[in-house]
């Protein structure tokens, strides 16, 4: 049975174009790669052939923020929506986004 996911669907949530690889925890599967290339702070896509499905759960260590648990709500080809399982505090979000997204064009307006 896929996860039970508490947060009503944030899909709408802005976006922020990210370029970050990190290794991920499965229970079963071990260390997985996963390349996120948008971030809210609900959630992320990522691309790549991770070999996961809908409702299974990763923990995933981002900087600022520190180890968070993250389950697949979508996956179409080498796409995967997660959403994490608490929101980002607003304040950790821009510190986040600021790591991640070198190019200060790209990041939110404050």
């Amino acid at each position: 049975m896929g996860a039970q996911l508490s947060v009503t669907d944030q899909r709408q949530a802005v976006r922020h174009p990210v370029d970050h690889k990190v290794i991920a925890e499965h229970r079963q599967l071990g260390d997985v790669h996963l390349h996120i290339v948008n971030l809210s702070a609900h959630g992320f896509m990522a691309s790549g052939d991770h070999g996961l499905g809908r409702g299974e759960r990763l923990t995933i260590r981002l900087p600022i923020v520190g180890r968070i648990e993250a389950h697949i709500i979508w996956t179409h080809e080498e796409r995967a929506g997660f959403q994490l399982e608490r929101i980002i505090r607003a304040d950790e979000f821009l510190k986040l986004v600021d790591k991640l997204q070198p190019n200060p064009r790209l990041r939110p307006r404050r």
